[in-house]
């Protein structure tokens, strides 16, 4: 069996890693020109079901690296004012492992083989006479095409896991679109120091202002993550990450920055706010910092079965704030694998197999979207 993966983001390099560690050939397609065209290095919560999906799809050799570079955190989800006092609360505790999400990209690439530069324009289901035979002599059943002139790339099974704007998604189901729910968010990073460590109290709350809220968390790693791969994995070659502070400001609805940098528009909409919050920002990675829509896709009608499937943010994409995106994609890539597993060894057919992968994943990411749509209205300022 041959699996082709679209989309380089963590389900789809997680599926890979599962598949490769079942013996299953699979190959990933990424339309960034490079691997790092894109900085993907903010923080992410990961709850244990995401943490198991991680486990089961990765090399049991690596397990400790992983345990590594998470760290515990429990944050009290309080509301605080601009001078950082509490006049509310947004819930219970939460608990959860943290991460970053560069550094387990990196884990997730290694010994992987991705096709960079590689931006789908279409596929054709075969019929099983037209397909190339692979090694075993059966034939394929789905082949993408790629722009730029790349060769058509053939298998059994097409994975879309190629984010919210998915390329898969728009030729699969096309009444699936994404929902912009009018939400902008300005996120950062600022490395971690003496001052900002004295912040804690404001991990997982919401500091309310004017129209706009901030929200905060730290990322610290039990070992520096390169040290870690070194000691541990050391085929594995992970980014020399150090702790720091992940904030996100919550604008108006429908903001836009205008003229101003990121940093800029963070700084002018928090005048007399807690010094410790405007040096914060001040001392941010400027290079890191962007503005990002809130934008969902909610599973819907059911396509056709085929060798053709959908995985994360491609069918499910949900609003941050429910805490349940990644955690959602991880748990599709471990659930397909094993889906695929008796497939790939003929004890079942592949499209049983696919077939009832998405009978369980659709259920489970539309709650997930709803549940982070219900989840918005507490993070979002009131003027």
């Amino acid at each position: 069996m041959r699996v082709s993966v679209i989309g380089a983001g963590l389900g789809g390099l997680c599926l890979a890693q599962g598949l490769r560690g079942a013996g299953i050939d699979v190959d990933v397609y990424e339309r960034d020109p490079a691997i790092t065209a894109r900085f993907q290095g903010y923080r992410l919560v990961l709850s244990p079901t995401g943490f198991e999906a991680l486990h089961g799809c990765l090399p049991s050799r690596w397990h400790p690296l992983l345990d590594a570079i998470v760290d515990d955190t429990r944050v009290e989800r309080l509301i605080l004012d601009t001078q950082l006092n509490k006049v509310g609360e947004l819930g219970p505790a939460r608990s959860g492992l943290v991460v970053d999400r560069h550094v387990l990209r990196h884990l997730l690439l290694t010994g992987l083989d991705v096709h960079t530069g590689a931006a789908l324009t279409g596929y054709d289901v075969l019929d099983g006479k037209d397909g190339k035979g692979g090694e075993d002599g059966e034939a394929a059943k789905v082949q993408a095409h790629f722009a730029q002139g790349a060769s058509p790339a053939p298998a059994d099974l097409l994975v879309g896991a190629d984010g919210v704007n998915s390329a898969v998604r728009a030729l699969l189901t096309p009444q699936t679109v994404p929902t912009d729910t009018g939400v902008r968010f300005v996120i950062g990073r600022t490395p971690m120091t003496e001052q900002f460590a004295a912040l804690s109290h404001a991990w997982g709350a919401k500091i309310a202002g004017d129209g706009v809220s901030l929200l905060l968390g730290a990322m610290r790693f039990r070992i520096p993550p390169k040290q870690a791969a070194e000691e541990l994995a050391p085929e594995v070659r992970l980014p020399d990450t150090g702790d720091y502070v992940r904030w996100a400001m919550i604008l108006p609805p429908n903001s836009s920055l205008g003229e101003e940098t990121p940093q800029q528009a963070v700084l002018s909409r928090i005048q007399g706010w807690h010094p410790d919050l405007r040096a914060l920002i001040e001392q941010a990675d400027t290079d890191n910092s962007t503005l990002l829509s809130i934008r969902v896709v909610e599973p819907r009608e059911r396509w056709a079965r085929g060798p053709v499937t959908l995985l994360g943010d491609a069918i499910h994409a949900t609003s941050p704030t429910g805490g349940n995106g990644a955690n959602t994609a991880l748990r599709d890539a471990d659930l397909l694998r094993r889906c695929l597993i008796p497939a790939a060894a003929g004890t079942r057919s592949l499209l049983d197999a696919v077939g009832d992968y998405e009978g369980q994943m659709l259920e489970y990411g539309a709650e997930a979207v709803r549940f982070s749509l219900e989840a918005l209205p507490a993070y979002v300022a009131k003027p």
